[in-house]
């Protein structure tokens, strides 16, 4: 089967969050499974720096108003094609916004030719090369679908995963004239959303089938409390919604050949975490401490609930226990973690911003690794954790509640819990969650059985590659053998 996936951002080209590892992953997991998938992405400066020496497939006089062309090549084994806009693309930094914060103006212009350009080729654009499927990623890639509905008669299937339910892109009317579709493509059956144009609900109302990133987000978007307005359009067509659990890249994220650990380790061999969990002391200015060391590696905003952890810091502390938290976000959430870093020095540390390699060290060293999310789709950070022995504390949400069993009694005799949940997302539910979590640590027997029973989860892509495979197969009209003997 051919593919295409058209998505804003990709690891290891271009990230500001999980989206680009699942888009990154994606391709090699599908290859076991007869699926042959090409990826379209933006051609930001970082993009079109790898992508070297790559051959011109198609050149556009008018793309919006402006000229552009279409790159092919391969970077890390991975088949892209890049649209390459100097006027849209060549802005440094954060793909959506500019160095005073604020989304680009013509973020509407951007990701409308991203998408207007898969359309057209699905439409057979490029000679010798037309996906049966189209799989769009996310608001960015929203308008795919509607494309293709309101463009000429075919058989091109379309897939739209939402990632992250509350962004959106929602733009005025104004925008719309511009779209290239036709008048009839503004409706409530189309592109229209509260008097303006919607990408996401667009994707949603359009695609043949809708997808997110775990069963339990999947059923969380139907509700009023989780589905950002488009609960009653996602019950209107609950048949065709779908919720397929993320993986990840699991010779990326492998503490036995991981070369940003200190020291590489397996389940049997867990001592080597010890000199992680001593460089990570290290890097964060906390002091050497035989403690729990909780984590936090996220971005630091309400939705990932580090309010709630901001206001339980101190409890933590008293407990025995020291915090490395890597992130950035808000402001004021920023500063009440430097705060706590002010009142417990040598106990909690903050590093600010995005590194990619630090980020592999605090799942190889540390003891807890916090994400008390309100809302989490899939979550990418517990995933990481389970892999490397780092035992998650989340929120009981989304993709956290499918991939983390709780260490409750039952489970405990049962030797079959990873982690710790808790809910509400709360002050007081974490408090106890915390505790729980400390009182857990001190039973090292206990723990280290936890640890190694995480370690042995099935995160990988194989199961959910499968399942995508599948839905592919049958929008296409093949049996998923058909797939299996190419």
């Amino acid at each position: 089967m051919e593919v295409l996936s058209v998505a804003s951002e990709v690891y290891p080209l271009i990230k500001t969050g999980g989206l680009a590892d699942v888009v990154g992953a994606l391709p090699a997991a599908l290859a076991q499974n007869g699926v042959s998938m090409r990826t379209l992405l933006p051609g930001y400066p970082a993009v079109t720096a790898k992508l070297g020496a790559a051959r011109e497939v198609h050149h556009f006089d008018d793309l919006f108003g402006v000229t552009g062309r279409l790159l092919a090549g391969r970077v890390d084994g991975m088949d892209l094609i890049v649209l390459d806009a100097p006027v849209l693309y060549d802005r440094p930094g954060n793909p959506y916004v500019g160095p005073e914060g604020w989304d680009w103006p013509d973020n509407w212009k951007r990701f409308a030719a991203l998408s207007w350009v898969a359309s057209e080729l699905g439409l057979g654009l490029v000679e010798g090369y037309k996906p049966q499927v189209i799989h769009a990623h996310d608001w960015q890639a929203g308008l795919v679908p509607a494309y293709v509905k309101y463009g000429p008669s075919s058989t091109l299937k379309t897939v739209m995963t939402v990632h992250n339910m509350a962004f959106q892109g929602t733009y005025g009317y104004d925008i719309f004239p511009q779209l290239r579709l036709p008048q009839h493509a503004f409706s409530v059956e189309g592109v229209e959303y509260y008097g303006g144009v919607g990408y996401l609900k667009a994707g949603v109302e359009c695609a043949d089938v809708v997808t997110t990133v775990s069963p339990t987000y999947a059923a969380e978007i139907r509700t009023p409390a989780f589905g950002m307005g488009l609960d009653g359009l996602l019950n209107n067509r609950s048949e065709t919604v779908f919720g397929v659990l993320n993986g990840i890249d699991m010779e990326a994220w492998n503490p036995a050949t991981d070369m940003s650990l200190k020291s590489t380790y397996t389940a049997n061999s867990l001592m080597g975490r010890n000199a992680n969990k001593a460089a990570i002391q290290e890097a964060f200015g906390l002091e050497p401490s035989t403690g729990p060391l909780f984590a936090v590696v996220s971005r630091l905003t309400w939705q990932k609930g580090i309010d709630l952890l901001v206001n339980t810091i101190d409890l933590l502390v008293e407990g025995g226990g020291q915090l490395a938290v890597l992130g950035s976000g808000e402001a004021e959430l920023e500063n009440a973690v430097r705060g706590a870093a002010m009142r417990h020095p040598g106990r909690v540390g903050l590093v600010t911003g995005y590194n990619e390699q630090l980020s592999h060290l605090v799942q190889g060293g540390a003891d807890v690794m916090v994400v008390p999310s309100r809302f989490e789709p899939c979550g990418l950070t517990q995933l990481y954790a389970l892999r490397y022995g780092c035992i998650p504390l989340v929120s009981r949400v989304g993709g956290l509640n499918d991939t983390v069993i709780d260490a409750n009694v039952a489970a405990l005799q049962a030797e079959v819990a990873t982690g710790v949940q808790f809910a509400p997302p709360s002050e007081d539910a974490l408090a106890n969650a915390i505790r729980r979590t400390l009182a857990l640590f001190a039973d090292d027997k206990t723990w280290k059985k936890m640890q190694r029973r995480g370690m042995k989860s099935d995160v990988s892509w194989e199961t959910s590659a499968a399942r995508y495979a599948e839905l592919y197969a049958s929008l296409i009209g093949l049996k998923r053998d058909d797939t299996a003997d190419d």
